[in-house]
């Protein structure tokens, strides 16, 4: 007998299995289903990790192993696909002419850490959480999801150098054909726009379409970031056969990296600066916000919960070595745009990681050299739309220009910190104007001259 829609039991699954799972990690849809949420972020994943790895000699295995066990846990721990993505301000900074050395990197995700650990421990994460205005909440989503957009499309257009940047995008035009040509990537944008639509659930889609609807929801169980992914991996392959001999079985041995008092101010000033803004504002607020959005039916996120998540995760992993990681709104998008539901999304992810961490190490840096990056493009580029698409439910035009405001300034100036402080000042003015200076005035003079009146 088929279970129900709230039934996190597939139909013909075992009823004494829920016994030995938790609540966080039963299914609320198919497996496939979920195994598509969980590939959904790896357009951002990727393309950071596999540019920190070649540029800086970042250990891929330590890293995938470490973001393995951060997946699970928060799988375990949130009950939604709660995604584990790299510290983009970090990557860039250590990317960038500045290059910083590993013990410096680990060094300012500690900081980052240290910071986020505090701010969640002692509740004034969750008062800031409470006091942000929604537009600008929604202003920092749109701008996070519009960059994302504008990379994919880089991504898909222009080949890439990864080991310069995660975003070096050359002058040169990616080949029509080819397999990693444009061809390629639009013909995955078009099987994944055919298979999910613009990403409607299929609760959402009214009944009384009749067969076109059918078909809709047929549509929508294929795994269609999972399909493509698979591709991609395979066309690692095709592309260059020779990366089977570069392959080397077993994990790389874990060690501390030796971090000196230089290498933390160095980290911190550098790196950990710009990060922090981005972290409390896209990998906390915006998360716990979005998540909301998203999943109305369950509780909503702690923001305390969430800052001391990304706290504990980078003062355990970066003592050996793991990239600085966080939560981050493009990350939950991408994985709810592709499937994913529940922490089993998540936990799945976590089981692949460390499959090809325990396996290959460091060596798996030469399958994902060849990986198709248009197709990663397209990955990204559905992302980034699902996460600007949060900002929609803006009800006024007031709110509706401080939200564009704050967006605008985020994407003009690189900085979500720039563009935060922009729609604050802007909300507040505009809440300025709302003020009777003759009532406030008459309120003042009645307190202090009270023998006036």
């Amino acid at each position: 007998m088929a279970s129900s829609a709230s039934d996190p039991l597939l139909p013909g699954e075992p009823p004494h299995r829920r016994r030995f799972l938790p609540p966080s990690i039963r299914l609320k849809t198919s497996v496939w289903s979920e195994l598509g949420g969980a590939v959904g972020d790896l357009g951002t994943y990727i393309p950071i990790v596999l540019a920190l790895s070649l540029a800086s000699h970042l250990d891929l295995g330590t890293t995938l192993i470490f973001t393995a066990l951060y997946n699970f846990a928060s799988g375990v721990l949130f009950g939604i696909p709660m995604p584990v993505q790299p510290m983009k301000s970090i990557a860039a900074v250590a990317l960038s002419s500045a290059h910083l050395t590993v013990p410096q990197i680990m060094g300012a995700g500690i900081a980052v850490a240290a910071i986020l650990l505090f701010l969640g421990a002692t509740g004034l994460m969750t008062r800031l959480y409470r006091v942000l205005p929604l537009p600008v909440v929604r202003g920092v989503q749109l701008s996070q999801g519009l960059s994302f957009a504008f990379t994919a499309v880089k991504y898909i257009r222009y080949d890439q150098d990864f080991s310069r940047s995660s975003s070096a995008s050359t002058s040169v035009e990616r080949p029509l054909l080819g397999l990693d040509g444009l061809l390629l990537a639009l013909a995955a944008l078009l099987f994944i726009l055919l298979t999910t639509g613009s990403g409607d659930d299929d609760d959402a889609i009214n009944a009384a379409d009749g067969r076109a609807t059918a078909r809709r929801r047929s549509c929508g169980r294929v795994p269609a970031a999972l399909i493509v992914f698979a591709v991609g991996l395979v066309l690692c392959f095709v592309r260059d056969p020779s990366i089977f001999r570069g392959l080397r079985f077993g994990p790389a041995p874990l060690g501390l990296v030796k971090i000196t008092w230089e290498d933390f101010k160095i980290g911190f000033w550098q790196a950990a600066v710009p990060q922090l803004p981005l972290s409390v504002l896209n990998s906390v607020i915006a998360v716990c916000k979005l998540s909301s959005d998203l999943f109305p039916e369950q509780a909503e996120l702690s923001p305390a919960r969430v800052s001391v998540s990304v706290g504990l995760m980078n003062l355990i992993g970066c003592w050996f070595g793991a990239m600085p990681c966080c939560h981050g709104a493009g990350g939950l998008a991408g994985q709810y745009r592709f499937g994913g539901r529940s922490g089993a999304s998540v936990v799945f992810l976590a089981i692949g990681k460390l499959v090809l961490g325990l396996v290959f190490g460091n060596s798996f840096v030469t399958i994902l050299g060849k990986f198709p990056i248009g197709i990663l493009g397209v990955m990204l580029l559905f992302s980034g739309v699902e996460l600007a698409m949060a900002s929609r439910d803006m009800g006024s035009k007031e709110e509706s220009f401080v939200m564009l405001v704050c967006a605008g300034v985020s994407l003009t100036g690189s900085s979500a910190a720039l563009g935060f402080i922009a729609g604050v000042v802007l909300h507040l003015l505009l809440r300025l104007r709302e003020v009777d200076c003759g009532e406030l005035v008459g309120r003042l003079r009645a307190r202090r001259y009270p023998w006036l009146l």
